[in-house]
């Protein structure tokens, strides 16, 4: 992992490219975010930062984060996420890191947190298929169906595909292309979908796979 913000989804929109095609894109408000901790490899066995981004009150901040906040010597933040840049050993505390940190056709990495659907059924959950509705299949069509076998084993085995909560959860969409960025105002098109909705927190890293 080399280069790294943090940001907010703000939504998609479209724009045209030199041939006039239309390119759907998700806008991003990456930063800028503060280098607020330093970590070396002579005190902690490897060379990472701690990134801050988001402006917090010093009233909703605990006593503890207010503490290592005032030691970096940089405001409250909401989010903090650590990142091994391949420049971490040069950055210092205090350091800014603006949307330009990345570049037009860079490929990148983006790592949200997915809509939460709430409690749902195998049917919506999983793509499981539903059973007859007439002929008596009764009150049950949508129902998981069986969940294991007779007295032996007598148990359900562990990753049976059952109701519960959907969404909510860490996604990352790999190898998107950087369609256009506005420095003055730390804003990145992305060229396709985001996951999370909008005003939601994602991580931009450069791709794993480009």
């Amino acid at each position: 992992m080399e280069k790294a913000i943090i940001g907010k989804k703000l939504g998609m929109t479209q724009l045209f490219d030199e041939e006039g095609k239309i390119i759907p894109v998700t806008i991003v408000e990456a930063g800028p975010c503060v280098v607020v901790q330093k970590k070396t490899a002579d005190n902690d066995g490897y060379d990472a930062v701690q990134v801050g981004y988001g402006e917090a009150s010093v009233k909703s901040t605990s006593k503890p984060a207010k503490g290592h906040f005032d030691k970096a010597d940089v405001a409250p933040k909401k989010h903090l996420k650590e990142f091994r840049l391949a420049g971490a050993a040069e950055m210092e505390v205090g350091a800014i890191i603006k949307a330009d940190t990345f570049a037009v056709g860079d490929h990148v990495d983006v790592h949200g947190t997915s809509k939460g659907k709430g409690y749902a059924g195998t049917i919506k959950r999983y793509g499981n298929h539903r059973l007859k509705e007439s002929h008596g299949t009764g009150p049950v069509h949508r129902h998981a169906g069986s969940n294991g076998s007779t007295s032996s084993p007598s148990r359900v085995f562990k990753g049976k595909k059952l109701p519960g909560h959907m969404g909510a959860e860490s996604v990352s969409v790999q190898n998107l292309e950087i369609v256009k960025i506005d420095v003055e105002n730390n804003l990145i098109a992305l060229k396709g979908a985001v996951p999370g909705p909008k005003g939601g927190v994602v991580t931009i890293t450069n791709s794993v796979k480009a």
